[in-house]
């Protein structure tokens, strides 16, 4: 056999399976989800009530024919957008869509406010068009201080609206602005936005519990509402 048949090809220098991380690497990724986890639990023990409240809210608005109107910035925009197609499109249930918008995706209605008025009413100026008395308005802003969403808030709560508010530790005042608020126990940016996307899973869900408790017995809904042995059809995401 020749010595050519015989020689090993050699992986080429930064190719293959990474080796398992180890030293400070670990030890820091581990610590970041410990922390995580700990948010989590005060989150559970200190918001479960409001998520409640704010989900008998939505469902009442949802009841009456009204609309649920999402805002926010930067990843809380990206939240809004999250959750509004939760209700939009689905959670768990297979049912028919809900009326839900996010204020943060008409690029040309948000730039020509923007550019005309200003960024601090790129919310507010549409709500002024779009809100209606028992509509609600969800607002995320993770310090509680972004002007355009107080100036949301403001504005519909003017036109009759019910306010959810979602913030972390430092945004107490603009958590007594809201009629529900949603408050992430911390205040840490990354630890405020787990929890804030925690919550709105749970108060989509409850939305659904409560609106299509019929589809959630059939076994398309949640663990706690489908028969022994159904999963849920999984989301193609």
């Amino acid at each position: 056999m020749s010595r050519a048949a015989t020689t090993r090809t050699k992986r080429p220098a930064g190719r293959g399976r990474a080796s398992a991380p180890a030293g400070p690497m670990l030890r820091d990724a581990r610590t970041v989800l410990r922390e995580s986890a700990r948010a989590m639990a005060r989150l559970e023990r200190a918001s479960a009530r409001a998520v409640a409240e704010a989900a008998e809210a939505l469902v009442a608005c949802l009841q009456s024919g009204g609309t649920a109107y999402f805002c926010g910035n930067g990843g809380s925009a990206a939240d809004a957008q999250h959750l509004a197609c939760e209700l939009a499109g689905r959670f768990f249930v297979d049912r028919p869509g809900l009326p839900a918008v996010a204020l943060t995706t008409n690029t040309s209605s948000l730039t020509a406010i923007g550019n005309d008025f200003g960024f601090e009413v790129a919310y507010s100026r549409q709500l002024e068009g779009l809100g209606r008395a028992g509509d609600v308005l969800v607002a995320l802003t993770t310090s509680g201080a972004s002007p355009n969403v107080k100036k949301a808030v403001d504005v519909a709560r003017a036109r009759g609206m019910v306010v959810i508010g979602f913030t972390g530790a430092r945004g107490r005042t603009f958590a007594a602005s809201c009629d529900y608020a949603l408050v992430s126990p911390s205040d840490v940016t990354p630890r405020v936005q787990e929890g804030h996307i925690a919550m709105g899973h749970a108060l989509c869900e409850l939305v659904e519990r409560a609106l299509f408790p019929t589809e959630a017995a059939r076994g398309t809904g949640p663990p706690s509402g489908r028969r022994a042995g159904r999963r849920p059809r999984p989301r193609r995401r």
